[in-house]
């Protein structure tokens, strides 16, 4: 049975992003049915089966069907574009933005359980859908954050770990230190030193993955309060979901900034697998490294300022631009500071991605949550001032494939203005909404038995020699 159904219906679900006024006809949607069980790990023992049979039968009937031709460019470009990797969880398109398992971001937000009626999508709900490829319903979303709850007791040992380190050392790296001091209780090290047969691998692995996303807001939280707030650490709270949890610990317990966190947990949490953070997660899981290794390894790539890293740079950019020409810059000014930028030889933060083509659809929507809940924001409308003068000039420099703002563009001014105003800090942020994706595939990795990731490289001398064989 496949995850997806063909929906008959397209125009009950029309976008909320302003630029899409419909959705397309040839959207393939989730199948809708939820079953009874509000036990996720019993709904995954139902569906890997069939998908292993699938994953069989697709290496039986196209095993050798071509996917395309691989270039020098492709080569010597970092495998820009080369189709090379299974990531079941999430699609991005370069037109429409990522899909997961087959859902937008409007369609997310429209489908997917919340806190309170018309509110941001529950993570945990984004999780459950990550794994399944089904909409839960919200008992099923209420059982699994009391889950993620259960688990997110923290050994001692993490925060002595965390507390060896200087206080000015990066958050990130803070943070990673932090998941590495976690690995000690890995169950899927314990299991596979024991012997478990590969066809169990995704068991201890499904535990060592709830775990984890269950404790790193604590692990994040410990940090952000260690770095900015004294050390005074507020505990997680019984009462609240995964994301406000998260906010709350951190010290923000406004409605709107929970809401907020909620949004962004969600649209960070996955963007197919071909990012450096999301393929450095598989790559150290093929290896059969436990999710911890796995996960920190990909901490450690999301933490390059081409990476995550960028929403940091973002807004200690924008806030450069208010620093030297205040809060009502002219059009004109900007542009003249969007062109000093560039001829300094540095980049605009927060545009441009490799993959879309268009206005990332996680910025449209934290665009829309801005306009509901702070249109008057000073940087916010310097963002909205950004949005129309940056593109224009990109195109202008006749280099550019995609001038439009990613996701990064937008986040750090949300942030900022409910008080989270350590740019430094963000890319944590980032690493814990990045633990369901990364997570959720490294389960279907173990399920499905992918092998080892080990692609051909080649020397120069390869290439001009094989170049100049073939001209």
């Amino acid at each position: 049975m496949s995850f997806f159904r063909g929906l008959s219906n397209l125009s009950k679900l029309r976008s909320r992003v302003g630029e899409q006024s419909c959705l397309s006809s040839s959207v393939r949607w989730i199948q809708m049915q939820s079953s009874s069980s509000l036990d996720l790990r019993s709904e995954l023992q139902e569906l890997i089966p069939e998908q292993q049979e699938r994953l069989k039968k697709i290496k039986k009937e196209y095993g050798t069907v071509q996917l395309g031709n691989i270039t020098v460019d492709m080569v010597l470009g970092g495998m820009r574009g080369m189709t090379g990797l299974l990531w079941e969880t999430s699609l991005l398109d370069p037109e429409e933005g990522i899909r997961f398992r087959g859902l937008s971001i409007p369609e997310c937000q429209k489908l997917l359980p919340a806190a309170s009626p018309g509110g941001e999508p529950l993570p945990e709900s984004l999780l459950w859908l990550l794994l399944t490829g089904k909409v839960p319903n919200k008992e099923q979303v209420d059982a699994l954050s009391a889950e993620l709850r259960e688990r997110a007791s923290i050994p001692d040992y993490v925060y002595k770990t965390i507390d060896a380190l200087p206080i000015t050392a990066h958050p990130m790296t803070q943070f990673s230190t932090g998941v590495m001091a976690l690995q000690v209780q890995s169950e899927f090290q314990r299991a596979y030193e024991k012997g478990i047969h590969k066809s169990k691998f995704w068991e201890p692995t499904y535990e060592d993955c709830l775990n984890l996303i269950a404790q790193v807001p604590v692990v994040a939280a410990y940090i952000y309060r260690r770095m900015y707030k004294n050390g005074q650490i507020i505990p997680l709270d019984d009462s609240l979901d995964y994301g406000a949890n998260f906010a709350h610990m951190l010290g923000f317990d406004s409605s709107q900034m929970l809401e907020l966190m909620r949004l962004y947990v969600t649209i960070h949490s996955d963007h197919e697998g071909g990012n450096v953070s999301a393929h450095t997660g598989h790559l150290v899981g093929s290896a059969l490294s436990d999710p911890y290794l796995s996960f920190a390894a990909a901490l450690n790539g999301l933490a390059g300022p081409l990476h995550g890293l960028a929403n940091q740079e973002v807004l200690l950019w924008i806030k450069s631009v208010v620093d030297e020409c205040g809060e009502n810059i002219s059009t004109e000014q900007l542009k003249e500071y969007v062109w000093k930028t560039l001829n300094s030889g540095k980049v605009v933060p927060g545009y441009g991605h490799g993959v879309l083509r268009k206005t990332d659809p996680r910025y449209s929507c934290q665009r829309e949550f801005a306009l509901k809940h702070l249109p008057n924001d000073p940087l916010f409308q310097l963002v909205s001032k950004l949005y129309e003068v940056v593109p224009s000039i990109l195109l202008e420099l006749g280099k550019v494939k995609n001038p439009w703002p990613n996701v990064d563009a937008h986040s750090g001014v949300l942030l900022n203005h409910y008080g989270l105003t350590e740019a430094r800090y963000y890319t944590v942020l980032f690493g814990v909404s990045r633990s369901l994706g990364i997570c959720s595939q490294l389960i279907w990795d173990r399920a499905l038995g992918l092998p080892l990731e080990r692609p051909k490289s080649v020397t120069m001398e390869w290439v001009e020699k094989f170049c100049k064989k073939g001209a």
